[in-house]
C-alpha cells in the first residue's frame, strides 16, 4: 500500500460566494488561487503558501482533499 507523502497531497479549492464588494486584497487572493467565477475550482499541491491563502479567504471557499 503506497503512503502520501505531504507534498503528494492536494486540495481542490471551489470559490462557493461572490466577489461583489470584496475589497482589492481579496480579489487579488482568489486570483491568485485561480479561481475567477463562483463555482469554478482549482487543484493545488497542499503547502503553506496555499494553505495561508485559503485561510485569508476560507469564508469564500469550500475546500475539499484528495
Amino acid at each position: 500500500m503506497a503512503v502520501k507523502k505531504k507534498q503528494d497531497k492536494r486540495l481542490k479549492v471551489r470559490l462557493k460566494k461572490s466577489l461583489i464588494g470584496r475589497n482589492r486584497k481579496t480579489r487579488a487572493v482568489v486570483a491568485s488561487l485561480g479561481l475567477r467565477k463562483v463555482n469554478s475550482v482549482a487543484i493545488h499541491n497542499d503547502c503553506p503558501e496555499i494553505r495561508g491563502m485559503i485561510r485569508k479567504i476560507d469564508y469564500l471557499l469550500e475546500i475539499e482533499e484528495l
